[in-house]
């Protein structure tokens, strides 16, 4: 399982995404990814209340604590290393979070275009 390099979309060193909770397929705070990460967790999104209620309703609950995984369950703000491609379905559907371009690794590039991932891009008015 070693990571690709830890490069972001814009071809910078890829930024931390989260550490509370802590994210990532590696969960080490980083949307790193490799071979085995064949869901491709590399879009650093924040998430909302209408897309944690999107991705229930399509059978991922994001926002229930699971303890026995040591999940505390994501709620509106936090940061998630989201699939590329239910991030692409959910920009279809209309329901996309905003997204942490230095923070997202290039490998979401193989699944979603630029582009579309500077359209959730978070401007300094989010914070």
């Amino acid at each position: 399982m070693d990571p690709y390099p830890s490069i972001n979309v814009l071809g910078q060193p890829l930024a931390p995404c989260s550490v509370d909770p802590v994210t990532g397929f590696y969960r080490n705070g980083a949307c790193d990814t490799c071979a085995a990460d064949h869901g491709s967790h590399t879009v650093c999104a924040v998430m909302t209340a209408e897309f944690l209620a999107y991705s229930k309703y399509l059978g991922n609950d994001l926002s229930t604590p699971r303890p026995e995984y040591r999940f505390p369950g994501l709620k509106p703000g936090d940061r998630w290393c989201l699939c590329a491609n239910r991030f692409l379905q959910a920009h279809d559907e209309g329901v996309a979070p905003r997204v942490t371009l230095s923070a997202t690794h290039q490998g979401a590039l193989e699944v979603v275009p630029l582009e579309v991932l500077e359209l959730y891009a978070e401007t300094p008015d989010d914070s």
